[in-house]
């Protein structure tokens, strides 16, 4: 079930900008001031707490765990009461509050955030481990092969300078293993590496790397354009990067 299923959301926009408020953030890319990548945070956010049914109802309210926090580290939840208009969604999404107003108002039995590993172990790149390629997918299917930066995609040396840009990863990642940013995908964790394709300091697309079953290389199986893969990282954790913002 998603998000517009389970509620009516009422002005939407409006709700969304009040919890941007709420959680001082940089939400949009560029220069746009669209809140895209909260809407997308809370709305695969609320899929995956509906999932691990984490959703709290009673016969007055409905509450979930949006797994942000205000800026003094509060956690806030979002709020639903029952929607009057008759054959419709149960619920109207009434707003979104921090822990200290729902104690406040009595709640006090507030459920948990949202999980994605079991072991933190799971967020950490291996340094140690080659990274393969899956270059079939990356340059031969259309949609993959269109992320590619125009000089690039024509080249005849495209595998050439691929490998070289991986070689300059695998340095940065020695570096910092922190380089990898991990996004949850497809009920597993993958994780981002910058591949720097025309300039060394700036990426220009983020392989999706998955270990092998035998845990002993990194397959990379697709290239995500920059805002694509900054939407999927941000579900696990605010991102503090040099190479991966909005």
């Amino acid at each position: 079930m998603n998000l517009f299923e389970y509620t009516y959301c009422g002005n939407y926009n409006r709700q969304i900008q009040n919890l941007a408020r709420i959680v001082p953030e940089k939400w949009s890319f560029g220069g746009n001031d669209d809140n895209g990548i909260l809407k997308g945070y809370l709305e695969h956010t609320f899929q995956r707490v509906y999932e691990e049914e984490k959703l709290l109802e009673t016969e007055e309210y409905a509450i979930f765990n949006t797994g942000l926090f205000n800026m003094y580290y509060q956690p806030v939840y979002a709020y639903f009461i029952p929607n009057l208009v008759p054959d419709r969604q149960r619920w109207f999404l009434d707003g979104f509050y921090t822990e200290y107003h729902l104690l406040k108002s009595g709640i006090v039995n507030l459920p948990k955030r949202a999980a994605y590993v079991t072991d933190p172990a799971e967020l950490i790149f291996d340094t140690g481990l080659d990274i393969v390629p899956q270059y079939e997918h990356i340059f031969e299917e259309t949609e993959n092969c269109q992320r590619l930066p125009e000089t690039i995609r024509g080249s005849v040396m495209k595998v050439q300078l691929f490998d070289g840009a991986l070689r300059q990863t695998k340095r940065m990642l020695e570096a910092d293993y922190r380089t990898a940013i991990p996004q949850y995908y497809n009920h597993g964790i993958q994780f981002l590496i910058p591949v720097c394709l025309q300039n060394p300091d700036r990426a220009d697309l983020a392989l999706a790397c998955v270990k092998t079953e035998d845990g002993s290389k990194y397959l990379g199986r697709t290239c995500l354009t920059l805002k694509m893969a900054y939407h999927n990282a941000r579900l696990l954790a605010k991102i503090h990067s040099s190479w991966l913002y909005p």
